[in-house]
């Protein structure tokens, strides 16, 4: 099902480290950390667009993409 599996994983990687990050920053006990939620917008935009993105060693034709 999923074609470019390499950068399909590097999107959910890159999403899941800083969403656990900013998680991690918001329930701990220490009241100077703050989670930065625009950061994992940024990288909820980021993780799409890797996971919308083709291998580079795959062709066009080879992942069924139309002209």
């Amino acid at each position: 099902m999923v074609k470019s599996w390499q950068t399909t994983l590097a999107g959910i990687a890159a999403f899941l480290a800083v969403f656990f990050n900013q998680i991690t920053a918001q329930f701990d006990s220490d009241p100077a950390t703050i989670a930065d939620w625009n950061l994992v917008v940024g990288a909820a935009a980021v993780a799409i667009g890797l996971i919308l993105a083709r291998d580079n060693n795959k062709s066009s034709e080879k992942v069924g993409a139309g002209r």
